[in-house]
Formats: structure tokens, sequence, C-alpha cells
């Protein structure tokens, strides 16, 4: 099942994730939320259109790949982070998961297109926030990111660069002109496991400082 899921991302599934997958699905009930505040909501028709949101400062596990495709490079850091979770760290044991995970991306100066390199980033756990446990791979790296205000809007479905550039440009229409968001940077925020066909996302407009 889980080689299909990965060649729908244009990957081959290797076989030491056969361990992480499965420590993941024994845990898949305990997800912690990533701590945040939620500033407004807008809506049309009572339906929140969009959410302005504060994240607080916090350690992040972060991994950047720049593979032909996203879906490629999304894919690629997330194995890598499910390692890390799941075993692969300085503490020897299963971490657990918080959601969403984030994938940082950049348009090119056109605007039409994603660059190729995509930094993915976990939130850790409230208890090792203090200490967090040292990667045994050396392209993850634990990030202190800065305090973080967003404009956030959920969307459904599988994640590609073409998905991904049609909700950039929606989000766009429902704002309209404003010059307190970046233009060229914005996140896409997954909540659910690649497995899940119609999974909820959300994509984030970064609000300037």
């Amino acid at each position: 099942h889980w080689e299909a899921v990965a060649s729908t991302h244009r990957v081959s599934l290797p076989r030491d994730m056969a361990g992480p997958i499965a420590q993941m699905a024994r845990h898949r009930q305990a997800r912690e939320p990533v701590p945040y505040v939620s500033l407004s909501q807008h809506g049309k028709c009572d339906e929140a259109a969009y959410e302005e949101r504060r994240y607080p400062a916090g350690k992040w596990a972060c991994v950047t790949m720049g593979e032909p495709m996203y879906e490629q490079s999304i894919s690629m850091s997330f194995m890598k982070l499910m390692r890390y979770i799941c075993k692969e760290n300085s503490v020897g044991c299963h971490l657990g998961m918080t959601v969403p995970v984030l994938n940082e991306i950049h348009l090119t100066k056109e605007g039409t297109e994603l660059e190729r390199e995509v930094l993915t980033a976990y939130y850790l756990p409230g208890e090792f926030q203090q200490n967090p446990p040292i990667p045994m791979d050396p392209e993850i790296h634990i990030t202190e990111r800065a305090p973080l205000r967003v404009i956030t809007r959920v969307f459904y479905g599988m994640t590609t660069e073409e998905t991904i550039l049609r909700e950039i440009s929606l989000f766009w229409e429902l704002l309209g002109s404003t010059d307190s968001v970046l233009r060229e940077a914005y996140i896409v925020a997954s909540y659910e496991n690649p497995s899940i066909p119609q999974r909820r996302n959300e994509i984030w407009f970064i609000c300037r400082a």
C-alpha cells in the first residue's frame, strides 16, 4: 500500500521504511498540535474563508531537498524525518508526531513556478522543546524558528506544484491587493499522511515583520 502511495509522489519506498511506517501507524491517534493563537477569522456566508494566526518561537527539525518535482522533495524529506521521529535520534525512542508538518516554498521571479529547494519542518513535541534529541542523519538540522504571523486557508487533496500554484492564486484573489504579506515565500501545512486522498492542507501567507 505504501509503495503505491510513494509511486504517486514519483519516489520509491526504501525497504528500511517498513519499521517507521509501522510505528507511525501504531501511534497515529496521538498527534500533538503545534501551538498557536488565532488573531482573527474572515468568512463568507458563515464559512471561514481564511484565518490570521500567530505561532510562537519554537524548535523544529528541518530538512531541505531540491528534487526535480515538489512531491519528490517533500516525500524524501519526510521519510528522513520519520526515521528521526521513530528511532534515529540520540534518545533512541519514538518522539511522537506533531501537526502540521510545514513545507516552505519559494516562487521564481516570474511567480509562475516553484523554486526547486523546499524546506520541510517538523515541530518538536513539548517535552523535547528544551532539549531536542540529536538526529543521526546529518541532513536534519534542529532550528529555533522565530515567532511567525500567517494568514491561512484550508484546501483538500494532493499537494503538487500545480495545485499549490492554483491555491496561491485563489488566495490572492480572495485577499485582494495587499502589501502586508510576502509574495515570494509561502508555506504548505500538511495535517494528514499522504495515503489519505482528500487530506487536509493549508496554504500560509507569511505576514511581513
